[in-house]
């Protein structure tokens, strides 16, 4: 089995797009903003993800800077994730550093660790140490898969695990 980790580009194309029309758009806390969205909007989405991850800066306010990864199993796409560069206290307390997700017909097979490994060390290339996971009480899944990760739950609230994991 072939996995690679790919940063997302304009140059994205019909593979990543149908990738995203089986995401829902929001499921646990992760928000898919192309489903259901036309090819047009995902080209100007591309433009406006690939400058998102060149900036350093806070954008309009309130919306910090990400990369966006695609992971590819066998030549195809099967999850995405989303880095933030940093965290407000909006994110602190919900959204974290990373979100990630994997296609419905493709969970259960290991994906979402393998994805989070890798973005983990996309992380630490972007000098960050430690990264903040926050995943939603409902989520078993996900939790399981942070602590995979080596992440320390440092609190649990009504609605979320907050989970740390060195960046290596």
């Amino acid at each position: 089995m072939s996995v690679v980790l790919r940063k997302l580009s304009i140059h994205d194309g019909d593979d990543v797009y149908n990738m995203l029309q089986t995401l829902p758009a929001n499921e646990n806390g992760f928000m898919n903003g192309m489903a259901g969205r036309s090819r047009e909007e995902f080209r100007v989405w591309l433009g406006k993800s690939a400058a998102s991850a060149e900036n350093t800066e806070i954008e309009d306010g309130w919306r910090v800077p990400q990369a966006v990864y695609w992971l590819y199993v066998d030549g195809r796409p099967v999850g995405m994730a989303k880095l933030r560069y940093f965290l407000t206290d909006a994110l602190r307390q919900s959204g974290g550093h990373i979100g990630y997700a994997i296609t419905p017909d493709e969970r259960g097979r290991g994906h979402a660790t393998e994805l989070l490994r890798l973005v983990l060390k996309e992380a630490a290339a972007k000098g960050i140490d430690r990264a903040l996971i926050t995943v939603n009480n409902s989520n078993p899944a996900s939790i399981r898969v942070a602590l995979k990760c080596g992440g320390v739950i440092e609190r649990i609230s009504g609605d979320h695990h907050y989970i740390w994991c060195e960046c290596k």
